[in-house]
């Protein structure tokens, strides 16, 4: 009764409305910039069960907006960080952590034991995925996306409303919208998009009215203006997800951003032999990667040094996340540079992969 008192002195939640709160399972899809604020207003709200699935580790660069986590952190994995945060500020509730990633291997049978799904990624692989095992197993999805300055939120898949396929059918191609690991972002607008979505969670869960189905709220930091947009549903759109519902587990959501670029991992990239491996972060940015034959060439400066590049040696490309480094092979390929290959998960792989070599 204390911990909730200001819920339950609301007429329009009161002891029943807490209750309902309590009751609720809801699964939070990412423990970053959007899945952070998300997580520690549910926590606080009382929400009975709430899932956190991200395979991440927090990095320095993370603390700018990902507010559950502090230098402690670092190096930990998001979800076990998450919780052990969120478990002091309300030990009342059931906190799980899944440390893998969402795949279709595994999307289905998570959102089965939820009522909402909270999106707080930051890739249309995810969102389009995420979308797909949530018509299927007829969970609402609370969207959340950010960019630079400019945020959006919508719920999907409410009570039969349109979903995120009837906003977006089909996918950009991969790397030509980079995420804010390549673009940047202001801060605090992860916190306003992320504390909007519980918002809406809660205001399902307690069952209000105005929920922004069929809705897309926009929101912009630098002017603080906001603008509302229809969503149409698409029956269409809905019917081929629902028809390829036992191939689902096989279905590849990267076909969706297929690119002539040849991806490999740091274990494959080790394996090539006669490589030269090119940093395309700015200079200054971490982690610090250590390798024989290995140069920096800032992304924007690429096509000014490409006398630094050796034609006849495989060339492994690597940033932080992969999506500069993509756009950096297609460069090079204009070029006609040959043997490009794009590293899977930027220069945190390669820490990996070095540390996995010396165990």
């Amino acid at each position: 009764m204390s911990r909730y008192s200001r819920h339950i002195v609301l007429d329009e939640i009161g002891q029943a409305g807490q209750e309902k709160i309590s009751q609720a399972k809801v699964l939070v899809i990412g423990a970053g910039g959007l899945g952070c604020p998300a997580l520690q207003y549910l926590t606080a709200a009382g929400t009975g069960t709430i899932g956190i699935i991200d395979f991440d580790i927090v990095e320095e660069s993370n603390l700018q907006r990902q507010i559950l986590f502090g230098t402690s952190s670092i190096g930990i994995n998001k979800a076990i960080a998450a919780k052990n945060r969120l478990e002091d500020l309300n030990p009342t509730i059931n906190i799980r952590a899944y440390t893998e990633q969402l795949t279709q291997k595994n999307a289905l049978e998570l959102f089965e034991g939820y009522d909402i799904i909270v999106d707080g990624t930051d890739n249309f692989t995810a969102r389009y995925l995420i979308n797909d095992a949530s018509i299927l197993t007829r969970k609402p999805v609370v969207h959340g996306a950010i960019y630079k300055f400019e945020g959006q939120v919508s719920v999907f898949n409410y009570e039969n409303g349109p979903s995120y396929r009837c906003l977006f059918a089909n996918p950009p191609k991969e790397g030509s919208v980079p995420n804010c690991s390549e673009i940047g972002v202001l801060g605090v607008l992860p916190g306003i998009i992320g504390t909007m979505q519980a918002n809406e969670v809660l205001k399902m869960i307690l069952g209000f009215e105005s929920v922004l189905s069929g809705k897309l709220f926009c929101f912009n930091a630098k002017t603080s203006e906001t603008i509302t947009l229809k969503i149409t549903k698409s029956v269409s759109e809905i019917e081929k997800v629902m028809a390829l519902k036992e191939s689902f587990s096989n279905k590849n959501f990267e076909v969706f951003c297929e690119s002539p670029v040849v991806e490999v991992s740091a274990a494959e990239a080790m394996q090539l032999g006669n490589c030269q491996f090119i940093d395309v972060r700015e200079l200054g940015e971490k982690p610090i990667v250590e390798l024989s034959n290995c140069i920096q060439i800032p992304l924007g400066n690429l096509e000014k040094e490409l006398n630094q590049i050796d034609s006849e040696q495989n060339k492994i490309i690597f940033c932080q996340t992969g999506i500069r480094s993509r756009k950096a092979v297609e460069i090079l390929q204009k070029h006609n540079q040959n043997n490009c290959y794009n590293l899977k998960g930027g220069a945190q792989t390669i820490l990996a992969h070095q540390k996995l070599e010396i165990k």
